[in-house]
């Protein structure tokens, strides 16, 4: 299992906390609807959205609700490495017809938490995530689980981040500190807003420990003791 899953490592962790606080502020991001299907994107390729999502799913699952969290990178899938799981089918073989959603669909060692990857890796990506049936799988997953993250590729790269999101509740965006130029992020949030994506915010990624260091010598000695 990848070493990145801060929160399965301790629950005490910055880490795990850090990922605890975005869970909560998704949750209050709309208190008109629920947040009910996530697409987590990144302007440019190695900004750490996958190790975002695995660590958001994981805390979310510990939290009780019960999560499906789905590798849509079909460009560059990561997900089932992280969590040492196998790829040999997947989202893409549900979509062709060629599986069934439960001989795909794997548990993980975190109690509510489900892995779906993406599967044999196909020709035409952005049609695949586009279809018709994209579209009717996401809604049963809708109907079978509280919450469904979506691994979605860069947007500056390719589309289909933009045609994942149309679909979804809410996007994040993820960005790597010290890394990520501003207008990268700013062209990225164009690109959504054509589509009428909602972002919910944007998560710093890689974020030095130095930079965390005055809040949690101040405060987090606290949480401990609580």
């Amino acid at each position: 299992m990848d070493k990145n899953l801060i929160s399965l490592v301790s629950n005490k962790s910055r880490g795990a906390e850090a990922f605890r606080t975005l869970r909560t502020n998704i949750q209050y991001s709309s208190l008109d609807e629920k947040m009910r299907v996530i697409v987590i994107t990144s302007s440019s390729p190695s900004e750490g959205k996958s190790t975002v999502i695995s660590n958001l799913a994981s805390s979310m699952a510990q939290a009780g609700k019960k999560v499906l969290l789905i590798d849509c990178d079909f460009r560059r899938p990561t997900v089932h490495k992280k969590f040492g799981i196998p790829n040999s089918k997947g989202l893409a073989n549900i979509i062709i017809g060629e599986n069934k959603i439960e001989e795909c669909l794997k548990s993980t060692e975190i109690k509510n938490l489900y892995i779906l990857t993406c599967g044999t890796l196909p020709p035409n990506p952005s049609e695949l995530l586009g279809s018709k049936a994209m579209t009717k799988y996401l809604n049963e997953f809708k109907e079978i689980f509280d919450v469904v993250l979506i691994d979605a590729p860069p947007v500056l790269a390719v589309t289909d981040a933009q045609i994942l999101s149309v679909n979804a509740d809410g996007t994040l965006l993820v960005a790597s500190y010290g890394k990520t130029e501003k207008k990268a992020i700013i062209k990225s949030k164009e690109m959504l807003d054509k589509v009428g994506s909602k972002l919910i915010g944007v998560v710093l990624n890689m974020v030095p420990s130095k930079a965390n260091e005055y809040y949690y010598s101040k405060y987090y000695g606290y949480y401990d003791k609580e």
